[in-house]
């Protein structure tokens, strides 16, 4: 298998990367990589935390880090300090590209960050972990955990690629061009990435900000691929023009968030050639996708299994159930993640998740729902009890318990039903005290004031009753 720095020396010459100067993205990368495989105080290779907002840096340090087989944990520039909090005490990085000058309200931070030194010493002199054949590097996604923490999948350089060549065997092509308007940090974004990079194809970076305001690089949809999430589409299809560009696309990947029928059935009219995917952060990214032609002639599923996976259906006692019989997911494949740093898991051979489905006699997969509280808001993932902890630490609430609710635009609304400890306390007033503390997605949308919960002896919520407590308050305040 080639490594990240035989792709590079590919490409090192090609105008791939549109938007930005191929060149210098070459140039960051090799040297990031020299620099880091000249790094002589630590006997292991340093551990990497890449939180850079400018998409060209971050790519060009991402392949670098790769290429020295530095452990490299991707971070979001935009969490807020109790997030970071988070990752600075799990991980302990060495190295730390990204985040700017933002002052950040954490202690021992500086502990944490050792500054690059080059040294004069000969290359030979240099760690074996870094030499040629040493084995990848670990390759740290994030994504939440049932808790609420950040956690991070840990994948390599051999789990993305067998993602990539599951896509390119699935699609039956052998370069891949992708328009890329999604996180670079998350899987979504990164897979955009892996697939152009290592099949030799283009990639065209631009924000959804600029795309949404008419500013579109100028590209031959035909030949891109585009992924997107629901909130995305819908906002795409508002706009006439965009709606025509979109429809030029050879494929537009859907995913991060099950997509109402309302917006599949005006991507269809468009003739939008959309492909619903099932995938996750865990996998690599998609493990299933609708091909476009099917999505337009009508059918309604998740589509086909990739080549480089394969999923079962189980009943609660593990048995494999027939097709149409609706249970629990079971993947299996290449791309899957080894663990959750920095424990990797023991049994690889099944990965079970929370989502319910089934098989169709055509073996395409069909997602009934899921089996935790996990929301899904905008394509992120939500765990409540980190936004309750959150929310009650402001002190101002004697209870609270955070649900979601469903929401067209949104797939569901984050919407937090509280008891203030005072009868003068606003929803405002505690929004306004979790700005620092979460990312923007991460505050709920409703606020229902209530004189109590619905809890029972052992003081465990009943979240059904709370679904109708705010269905009622959202009704009457809208007539």
């Amino acid at each position: 298998m080639e490594r990240p720095l035989d792709y590079l020396n590919k490409l090192a010459q090609n105008d791939w990367l549109i938007g930005y100067d191929s060149h210098k993205f070459n140039q960051i990368a090799q040297e990031l990589y020299l620099e880091l495989t000249q790094l002589s105080e630590c006997e292991t290779p340093p551990k990497i935390i890449l939180a850079e907002r400018e998409p060209l840096r971050f790519l060009a340090s991402f392949t670098a880090a790769c290429a020295a087989n530095c452990p490299v944990f991707l971070c979001n520039p935009d969490w807020g300090t109790q997030e970071w909090q988070q990752v600075f005490d799990l991980v302990q990085p060495d190295i730390i590209l990204g985040i700017g000058n933002r002052e950040w309200e954490i202690g021992n931070r500086n502990n944490y960050q050792c500054p690059m030194k080059p040294v004069a010493s000969s290359r030979q002199s240099r760690p074996t972990h870094w030499l040629p054949n040493a084995p990848f590097p670990k390759i740290m996604i994030p994504t939440g955990g049932s808790s609420g923490q950040i956690k991070f999948a840990i994948h390599t350089w051999e789990t993305l690629i067998a993602s990539v060549q599951g896509f390119t065997e699935y699609f039956q092509i052998k370069q891949v061009n992708s328009f890329c308007m999604l996180p670079l940090y998350h899987v979504s974004g990164l897979m955009q990435f892996m697939r152009s990079f290592t099949t030799a194809g283009k990639l065209a970076i631009q924000p959804f900000k600029a795309v949404e305001s008419g500013k579109i690089l100028n590209i031959k949809p035909s030949d891109f691929f585009i992924s997107l999430v629901p909130t995305q589409l819908q906002r795409l299809l508002q706009n006439p023009e965009l709606t025509e560009w979109l429809s030029q696309f050879n494929t537009v990947l859907l995913g991060g968030a099950p997509a109402w029928n309302e917006l599949l059935e005006k991507a269809r009219f468009h003739r939008i050639r959309l492909a619903p995917t099932y995938g996750m952060t865990e996998t690599a990214s998609q493990i299933a996708t609708l091909k476009p032609d099917d999505f337009l002639d009508g059918k309604i599923s998740s589509g086909q299994i990739l080549p480089h996976a394969k999923v079962t259906i189980c009943n609660q006692q593990g048995e494999i159930l027939n097709s149409n019989q609706i249970g629990n997911i079971t993947i299996h494949t290449q791309s899957l993640a080894l663990g959750y740093y920095p424990k990797t898991r023991e049994n690889q051979t099944g990965f079970q998740v929370d989502d319910l489905g089934f098989l169709d006699d055509q073996g395409n997969l069909n997602i009934v729902g899921r089996n935790s509280d996990k929301i899904i808001t905008g394509g992120e993932n939500i765990y409540p009890a980190e936004i309750e902890s959150a929310i009650q630490a402001t002190q101002m609430v004697a209870d609270i318990c955070v649900i979601g609710i469903p929401d067209k635009h949104w797939g569901q609304a984050l919407t937090a039903i509280y008891i203030p400890k005072q009868s003068d306390t606003s929803a405002l007033k505690i929004q306004t005290l979790l700005k620092d503390k979460l990312s923007k997605f991460k505050i709920p949308k409703y606020w229902i004031p209530q004189q109590n919960l619905p809890r029972n002896s052992q003081g465990k919520i009943n979240r059904q009753q709370l679904q109708q407590i705010a269905t009622e308050f959202l009704q009457n305040s809208i007539t």
